[in-house]
């Protein structure tokens, strides 16, 4: 069930409905009807899987119980380790045992060996990488003596199977969603306009923005022998603002949908393609996977306490992990190295902390610096996706082969070229209204204090009537995230 799909807008309405309708001020009741919800969502996906998000749910659950009430060490690491192997054997099976068996098999080849690997023939669950993050993290939070175990099944199932963020994100943690989930919820006006604003802005940056550029970026992509070194660019520039609409549009949906429901999820973008150092990018792109390995990873590994040496082999060590958490493919592997790269001066000359605040706060310009700065870590940005984008290494490589060849200089040609200037005109609106907006949480958010409310009104019909006409609904796309 997609969130750009009358399906997903039906089911939304209805459980709504019920919420605050039926359930309201009944604290168990709605939280009884947002686990029976988020899993009838996950069996729209595929039933089967069901069962699995059920057992890592309870394994985390009762593994979270023994923890605390272990009457000495050695229990409480036996139950937390076991947690732990059991979520990442989960997770290594499904989504990396055959990656590690063809690496096997291919690095043996070249001493001369021939092996045929065992392959599992079985589909990736999905959001299987999210939801076991919120168990591990739960689980290694009560180890550490941060957080009490949550006693109340319901609550926590809620907790790991919230249907907005169950298959792409944001990672939560215990500490921000089940307080809220275990507190009361009255229905706010201003709360669930504020999240359906949000809502529209992420449809609009799924539809008219993800869709359109992922129908060319393909076209470009799966073609690039053909294409000469603009059209190749042109190709990447595709992909780059295609990744974005369609990860921070699910997240800005997911965050919509949660706030209908009174609850509030982790902020997972901060207008990345506004930053002015690679630092400050991974600040604002995917915020809740950057903390989560931050906190669970760089900071257990010594963080920035050795010195450079340590910084940087910390710093390498999560980006790499990174790049392999979104997909058993070399390709990742190199796109979190490059990043690792690309934030190396800073991390060097310490100036990796230099852009807390958004860019030219409280002006409408940049200044030149600023924007030289823009544009150098966004170009930086377009190269490292050139790799997360390519079927492969060889794909990659011939990719960038093609770029950096004397037919970069030609003019751009691909099909439907002339209906591609449409595109170029909405991205330039939307980063437009994504500049004017780069102070608030998402881009809409200042619509709620224009006073007078016929211009209010009006911006929303243009908004739909621009995704009536300009959004792609040809061919429903998939979030790219899903697969991850």
């Amino acid at each position: 069930m997609l969130f750009n799909s009358i399906n997903f807008a039906i089911f939304l309405s209805i459980v709504f409905f019920i919420y605050w309708f039926l359930a309201n001020r009944n604290l168990k009741l709605q939280n009884v009807l947002l686990l029976i919800s988020s899993y009838f969502f996950y069996a729209c996906w595929d039933w089967r899987f069901m069962f699995l998000l059920l057992f890592s749910t309870l394994l985390d659950y009762f593994a979270g119980l023994k923890i605390q009430n272990s009457s000495s060490n050695t229990h409480k690491k036996r139950w937390f380790w076991l947690s732990i192997i059991i979520n990442l054997g989960f997770l290594g099976v499904f989504k990396y045992y055959n990656f590690f068996a063809e690496s096997f098999a291919e690095s043996v080849s070249y001493l001369g060996w021939k092996t045929s690997p065992l392959l599992l023939n079985v589909i990736l669950p999905v959001g299987i990488s999210f939801y076991t993050f919120h168990g591990l993290s739960y689980v290694i939070d009560i180890y550490k003596n941060r957080i009490n175990a949550e006693k109340n099944f319901v609550d926590y199932a809620v907790f790991v199977s919230f249907f907005p963020l169950l298959v792409a994100g944001p990672i939560e943690r215990a500490t921000h969603l089940l307080p809220q989930i275990k507190k009361p919820r009255d229905f706010q006006y201003s709360k669930a306009a504020d999240g359906l604003r949000q809502i529209l802005w992420g449809l609009f940056k799924k539809i008219v923005i993800a869709d359109n550029c992922a129908e060319y970026a393909n076209q470009i992509f799966n073609n690039s022998a053909d294409m000469n070194g603009s059209t190749l660019v042109l190709g990447a520039l595709f992909f780059t603002f295609q990744i974005y609409g369609d990860f921070s549009g699910y997240s800005d949906i997911a965050l919509g949908t949660a706030r209908l429901f009174g609850i509030e999820l982790l902020r997972n973008f901060a207008f990345p393609y506004f930053s002015r150092d690679i630092a400050e990018f991974w600040r604002r792109w995917h915020i809740s996977l950057s903390s989560w390995f931050k906190d669970y990873l760089y900071i257990p590994l010594g963080g920035s306490k050795g010195g450079n040496w340590m910084r940087i082999r910390n710093t390498f060590i999560i980006f790499i992990v990174s790049g392999f958490w979104h997909g058993a493919n070399w390709t990742f592997i190199v796109w979190g190295s490059l990043n690792a790269l690309f934030i190396l001066p800073s991390i060097i000359l310490k100036t990796n902390r230099n852009h807390l605040e958004i860019v030219a706060q409280g002006k409408i310009f940049p200044t030149l610096k600023e924007m030289a700065q823009i544009a150098m870590t966004f170009s930086l940005t377009v190269f490292a996706w050139i790799f997360f984008r390519a079927e492969n290494m060889e794909h990659a490589l011939h990719y960038l082969s093609g770029i950096f060849s004397p037919s970069l200089f030609t003019f751009p040609k691909f099909n439907d070229m002339e209906n591609a200037k449409t595109l170029f005109g909405s991205i330039i609106i939307f980063l437009l209204v994504e500049w004017q907006g780069r102070e608030n949480q998402y881009a809409l958010e200042g619509m709620k204090n224009i006073i007078f409310k016929p211009i209010r009104w009006l911006s929303y019909i243009l908004i739909l009537l621009c995704m009536y006409f300009y959004g792609n609904f040809g061919k429903t796309v998939e979030f790219i995230y899903f697969q991850f």
